[in-house]
């Protein structure tokens, strides 16, 4: 009987403490307008490497006399000096998350929304992107047109009973939400084996988009938005395809630039015939551009090369990033090359390979999501919301190793552990509101392993996220030039802060 309770004992201790699947401690915040005094309070939420606080929040008082006893680093807001404007922040909400959160009991599922969406009681995440068609985190393969023949186009049975009404409980709770569009694949018959040959090409994977089609797909395009809006479904943004030179995924299309720019001249004018409001991004990929691969050699700088074209430049709004190849560098490059071209941020998951949560709040905190955001980002999205404990459903040919920002218990369908993603947007959706735009900061002392980046919301409310990736604790005064108020944060550390208030 000792022995059992001893086993008892450790199965214990090793599962819960282990933190699998024990719903952390922290509840939705309030919200900030309800809780914050303007005048003499700042709000704060902290989330370290260790685990040992979570989205952790408190308020903070400006300093009495901020001229004395000045901290090693002071970082000073120049409202004067403005960037980009910031769309928002959010993940993506897939074939597989709109299964896992449908399973769930219809209150859990309410409580995990509201909390991650909500803008008041929540975290706020305001950017979620979806498929056009399968992906590798959908039920099955399939297209929106799967019968040869345009007049065939209808959304699928996966979008009409799972998506959309997830979209909606979203929109429900969130009337500002952003959606972005991205196909993997176009139907299998407007495919060919390449632009030589032009052979029939029957297969979800790779391929090439046929020429002569160009026209039946940019309708596909329009179809797809008009009857996502029939639907109560407002899109704002597409890609023309994700990850245009990746041939392997479950369901892919190879698409290089020229056949982008040549695809946009299509595209674009049919979305403005139609009437249709909505972005169309360039690329959707890695930093390197897949440059690794022989065949892709020609494509670095993939956008820019398109932009350079203005009767296909006119329609894109920007390009959009992965970074699972390459550095944030490249944004910066593209940036300088074309200051006129919006930058995003769609795509990144975490998963099996080493993942650990506090090298990855580190990494993405330092590279994602200060890094893009400080090279013009205007928002930055992740990949799957959530994943079951069996990192799934998914498609044979995808990603098998793939965490979502939350993972679901099979054994109950309500019990979650959140991972990092959902800490590292949270920290950016919480402070930063859409519309927001992005202020320089100055920094006076030692700054090594300190990364922030700043913004003034349009209710007049500044905000920073800031990251001491280092293993000592520090402190850091905040300021905004012009005004004699200023405020001391402390940073644990290995940990990231956001901080919204009103001057």
């Amino acid at each position: 009987m000792r022995s059992f309770f001893i086993s008892f004992f450790l199965f214990f201790c090793l599962f819960y403490g282990s933190g699998a699947f024990a719903d952390n401690p922290w509840e939705p915040s309030p919200g900030l307008d309800e809780t914050l005094d303007p005048a003499d309070k700042i709000v704060a939420y902290e989330t370290t490497a260790n685990k040992a606080r979570l989205f952790h929040k408190e308020t903070l008082d400006y300093l009495e006399s901020p001229k004395t006893n000045e901290p090693e680093l002071t970082i000073a807001l120049q409202p004067n000096k403005t960037r980009q404007t910031l769309d928002g922040f959010g993940a993506a909400i897939t074939g597989s998350s709109a299964v896992n959160l449908l399973h769930m009991p219809e209150d859990a599922r309410r409580a995990l929304l509201l909390e991650t969406f909500s803008p008041t009681q929540g975290l706020g995440y305001s950017y979620v992107r979806v498929s056009i068609g399968c992906s590798d985190f959908s039920l099955s393969e399939f297209s929106l047109c799967d019968e040869p023949g345009i007049e065939h186009f209808a959304l699928s049975p996966e979008d009409k009973e799972y998506v959309i009404p997830i979209l909606r409980e979203i929109k429900e709770i969130n009337p500002d939400l952003k959606i972005l569009a991205s196909p993997w694949t176009c139907p299998k018959w407007m495919k060919v084996n390449n632009l030589k040959e032009l052979k029939p090409f029957d297969s979800w994977t790779s391929g090439s988009l046929n020429p002569k089609y160009y026209d039946d797909y940019a309708t596909y395009f329009v179809k797809y938005v008009e009857a996502m809006r029939d639907e109560g479904v407002e899109i704002t943004s597409i890609t023309m395809q994700n990850e245009p030179l990746n041939r392997g995924n479950s369901a892919s299309l190879y698409m290089t630039w020229q056949e982008q720019k040549d695809f946009v001249k299509v595209l674009g004018p049919k979305m403005r015939a139609a009437g249709l409001q909505t972005e169309i991004m360039a690329f959707d990929h890695n930093f390197n551009y897949d440059s690794n691969k022989p065949e892709c050699r020609d494509q670095f700088g993939y956008p820019l090369h398109i932009y350079e074209d203005p009767d296909a430049a006119q329609y894109l709004i920007g390009a959009a990033y992965h970074a699972y190849g390459g550095s944030k560098e490249e944004m910066k490059r593209v940036r300088d090359a074309r200051p006129d071209k919006a930058l995003y941020f769609t795509e990144q998951s975490i998963g099996e390979w080493g993942y650990s949560f506090g090298g990855d709040l580190m990494w993405f905190m330092r590279e994602i999501a200060i890094g893009t955001l400080n090279y013009d980002c205007k928002a930055v999205i992740v990949w799957n919301f959530i994943l079951d404990d069996k990192k799934g459903p998914n498609r044979p040919g995808g990603c098998q190793q793939c965490y979502g920002a939350v993972n679901l218990s099979t054994n109950d369908h309500k019990s979650v552990e959140r991972y990092s993603h959902f800490y590292e947007i949270g920290h950016l959706s919480k402070v930063f509101k859409p519309g927001a735009v992005r202020v320089e900061l100055t920094s006076e002392g030692a700054a090594a392993g300190f990364y922030a980046v700043a913004a003034r919301n349009s209710d007049g409310s500044y905000a920073v996220v800031a990251l001491n990736d280092t293993d000592a604790a520090r402190t850091v005064r905040v300021r905004v030039e012009g005004d004699e108020k200023a405020f001391d944060v402390a940073l644990a550390p290995k940990s990231t802060r956001s901080l919204r208030w009103r001057p």
